[in-house]
């Protein structure tokens, strides 16, 4: 059985995360998203509400699971016995920061394997920040972020 990770904050998990988890999902027999959560960062969305988006999000999806990791990935890897790990790559600048990450992680856990997956090219230009960004000045965020996304940005930035 192949098992991969996927790990990030998902502040708010956004289509293009959406779109890497469904494609990793098919290449992989069990898929954990992990969600990362730093104590010292601050997030719009705490870790259980993306947590709760996200199992909202792959409901569908039998073979992903959905964690909260407050500690190194590669820890999480370890304890798991995941041998891959899947890191989404947008452009050149992210490639880099990635390769940089990858490598660390794999000092830290050799057997490690990191897989990067280029964006889809329609998710190119999705940022979580930008996102945020657009939805806090009123704009429309339909097509960037799943609708249960958008109703909780909607409602966070709204102060509901």
């Amino acid at each position: 059985m192949q098992r991969a990770v996927l790990p990030g904050s998902f502040d708010p998990p956004t289509n293009g995360h959406l779109n890497l988890i469904t494609r990793a999902a098919r290449i992989f027999d069990e898929l954990h998203v992990v969600i990362a959560f730093n104590r010292g960062k601050n997030y719009l969305f705490d870790e259980n509400e993306r947590k709760t988006l996200m199992i909202e999000l792959v409901k569908d999806m039998p073979n992903v699971t959905v964690s909260l990791w407050d500690r190194l990935v590669v820890d999480y890897a370890k304890r798991e016995k995941i041998s891959v790990m899947i890191r989404g790559v947008r452009a050149l600048a992210d490639f880099s920061y990635e390769f940089e990450l990858a490598m660390t992680n794999k000092e830290l856990y050799p057997p490690l394997e990191i897989i990067f997956m280029p964006t889809d090219p329609k998710y190119f230009v999705l940022r979580s920040s930008a996102i945020k960004e657009i939805a806090m000045f009123g704009g429309d965020i339909e097509t960037m972020v799943p609708p249960n996304v958008a109703t909780a940005l909607q409602k966070r930035l709204s102060g509901a």
